[in-house]
């Protein structure tokens, strides 16, 4: 098992800047396809970011290229989601989450372990 807490959210003006960090534990990060999530006030939890294990796939929402950037730093045991250019739109709880066996993808069910979010806000 492999145990995820995300850092970096808070609030920014819009046109802003973020870097959100997954940290692991309890297992390697690299032996994981990660991604990202993002659930604002009443809506579902909706796809941004994936990357593989490898880092030799990388997925992305349409709302969000061009914007963020997901990366991973497999010797610090992170995944990371810079967020540049934010609007408020992009205001949810960004969640972090590994497959183990999968590659990038952005589906929910295909992932085995979720952090427990972090707030971002973007005020206009």
């Amino acid at each position: 098992q492999v145990q995820l807490v995300e850092s970096g959210g808070g609030l920014v003006q819009a046109g802003g800047s973020l870097r959100l960090s997954c940290a692991a534990s309890g297992r390697t990060l690299s032996t994981y396809a990660t991604g990202w999530f993002r659930q604002a006030p009443g809506k579902e939890r909706e796809f941004v970011a994936a990357i593989s294990r490898s880092g030799d796939s990388i997925v992305y929402a349409d709302s969000v290229k061009g914007r963020f950037t997901i990366s991973r730093d497999n010797a610090k045991n992170t995944v990371y989601l810079q967020m540049n250019s934010l609007k408020p739109e992009d205001t949810a709880v960004y969640y972090c989450a590994a497959d183990l066996f999968g590659i990038a993808t952005k589906f929910k069910s295909r992932y085995d372990y979720w952090g427990p979010g972090t707030q971002v806000t973007v005020s206009s």
